[in-house]
């Protein structure tokens, strides 16, 4: 599982601040297609824009995101559509979840708690979906299992021994820095409250503050940049720590060529035959586990209940499949999910997970050839690694195309990321791109959504893009339920917002290219063009193109 941290340029920042620190020298039926004169917005987001961002219309706000909102009010309003089952295959929903509890899926074939499969489907108790992790959760990545394993062929194995030896070192010494530079600011921060006598400040107190002394003058240094990073010193602790977390799990887990945390699972992750494993509670098991809530929010949370926030789609039911472990996912969990929820009756998979290595990808690429013999859509985000997936050295699992020229189905969709800054910067920096391996994009860009124990926050990566197409998707399945699923992927690229300007890739401005040639439709998805589509093809007004630009 990919995982967007702390930027770059904050940890070099900060770092700079821990040497200094110590002593170191210092229209409804319209739909809209030339965007390249929207002008750029030059306001801040409001608090409320920040959270829904990604539902805004780019013409009328601005902003990069769906026009989801327009499309409810002038396309959907009261329109009934028919009920589509999403798929999450991830880490595990909140099934308890107040704005997630709701819009579940249920297997009403079978009774809950009895221990029998009474549907008779080979699953016992999977009442909202399946657990095929069981108790796990921390995991390596799959390049340190196939290297503590010995599996893979030596050339596999030698790119990952190579790999380990350079991410090794790295993380711990990422870690050491997230530590110390959280210590200089905590310290700086303990002394600040002191001084000023009260436990909460602005950054106009720090200001204000005589400091007499060299240290405290250091202190106010530090934390007058630090407010660069966050509203409050409080919120950047919190980054801070969510990094410690972060490359703390690298070190113990998932770069620890000692661990094994498949070992209370009890079965052969390796051997697809091997069945009689995991159990009916698809439940995130502990509250950092939260990337499934996240994305299942994203997709179909409640709407206009007067709570949280509004999930893209609504005539949703959430089958939770928990197959994402706090690592890298094993290819048999994904292939058997896949086939869960193709069986099971999801018409669209999200798949918000990836990784560089798979040692049994035929096994996910089988389970993708059901899923398109069954007509459901996949949604696969393309990526965090701000890599061009048409490169070889780049390669990213699962995919349609088995690094081959040509697509072997046409049920996946690859989602990479934007952020809310229309213009050069409004693909993420982390985000994957590829004119041939990535399809579109959409918001993925600090995303506001539902986490465990009835919370909220925001979340950044593709894995946040996907579940915005993933609930357009299901828009279109819900009203033109005849689409099948490869004529929706075309509707989704076909009639997204097409622009030639300029952007920045990778967060290397050197890398600047133009938004049109960093997908295959050049193009980011729009609910509201989606709609406007599906509604002339469906009539016979419209045909669908292999050229989506």
């Amino acid at each position: 599982m990919n995982f967007i941290h702390i930027r770059e340029s904050f940890l070099a920042y900060a770092t700079s601040l821990l040497l200094m620190g110590c002593g170191a020298t210092t229209l409804v039926s319209t739909p809209v297609e030339n965007i390249d004169t929207v002008p750029l917005k030059v306001s801040e987001l409001s608090e409320d824009q920040k959270k829904s961002w990604g539902h805004a219309d780019l013409v009328s706000d601005t902003i990069p995101g769906l026009s989801l909102d327009r499309a409810y009010n002038e396309i959907i309003k009261n329109r009934k559509g028919k009920t589509v089952v999403v798929a999450i295959v991830d880490s595990g929903i909140d099934l308890e979840h107040e704005d997630l509890d709701d819009v579940l899926w249920t297997n009403r074939g079978e009774r809950p708690n009895n221990g029998r499969d009474d549907d008779g489907n080979g699953y016992v108790d999977d009442i909202h979906g399946y657990n095929f992790l069981g108790e796990s959760y921390n995991e390596q990545l799959e390049y340190v299992r196939m290297l503590r394993l010995g599996i893979g062929d030596s050339a596999e194995r030698a790119k990952a021994r190579l790999k380990l030896d350079q991410e090794y070192p790295s993380a711990l010494q990422n870690k050491q820095q997230y530590e110390q530079i959280f210590q200089v600011v905590k310290n700086a921060d303990d002394a600040v409250k002191k001084a000023l006598g009260k436990d909460t400040y602005s950054k106009k107190d720090l200001i204000a503050l005589e400091a007499n002394t060299e240290q405290m003058q250091q202190h106010v240094a530090v934390l007058t940049q630090m407010f660069a990073y966050g509203d409050s010193i409080p919120s950047v602790l919190e980054e801070l720590t969510k990094g410690i977390e972060y490359f703390t799990d690298q070190v113990n887990y998932n770069l620890n060529k000692e661990f094994n945390g498949r070992e209370s699972v009890g079965d052969d992750p390796y051997d697809i035959s091997d069945l009689d494993y995991g159990n009916g509670n698809p439940k995130n098991r502990v509250d950092t586990e939260s990337h499934g809530t996240h994305v299942a929010g994203i997709v179909a949370a409640e709407r206009n209940n007067g709570i949280g926030m509004n999930g893209v789609a609504t005539n949703v039911e959430l089958m939770s499949l928990r197959a994402v472990p706090n690592g890298d996912e094993y290819d048999k969990d994904i292939a058997l999910a896949i086939r869960y929820a193709a069986d099971n009756g999801a018409k669209i998979i999200n798949c918000s997970f990836g990784k560089s290595f798979s040692p049994n990808p035929q096994w996910v690429y089988d389970a993708i050839k059901y899923a398109a013999s069954k007509d459901v859509l996949i949604v696969h985000a393309a990526g965090n690694d701000g890599n061009n997936l048409d490169q070889l050295e780049n390669p990213n699992y699962p995919n349609d195309h088995m690094f081959s020229n040509s697509e072997f189905v046409d049920n996946v969709i690859t989602v990479g990321a934007l952020t809310s800054r229309y213009g050069s910067e409004m693909t993420a920096s982390f985000s994957n791109y590829g004119s041939q391996n990535v399809d579109v994009f959409a918001p993925g860009s600090d995303i506001y959504s539902t986490m465990p124990n009835n919370e909220y926050d925001f979340q950044g990566g593709t894995s946040m893009a996907a579940p915005a197409v993933a609930g357009v998707a299901a828009l279109i399945r819900s009203y033109y339920p005849r689409l099948t699923a490869p004529q929706v992927k075309q509707i989704l690229m076909q009639s997204g917002l097409f622009s030639k300007s300029s952007v920045i890739v990778s967060g290397d401005a050197a890398q600047a290219t133009t938004f049109d040639k960093i997908s295959k439709s050049g193009k980011m998805v729009n609910a509201y063009n989606a709609l406007i589509l599906a509604e002339s093809f469906s009539k016979g007004k419209t045909t669908l193109n292999s050229n989506t630009r």
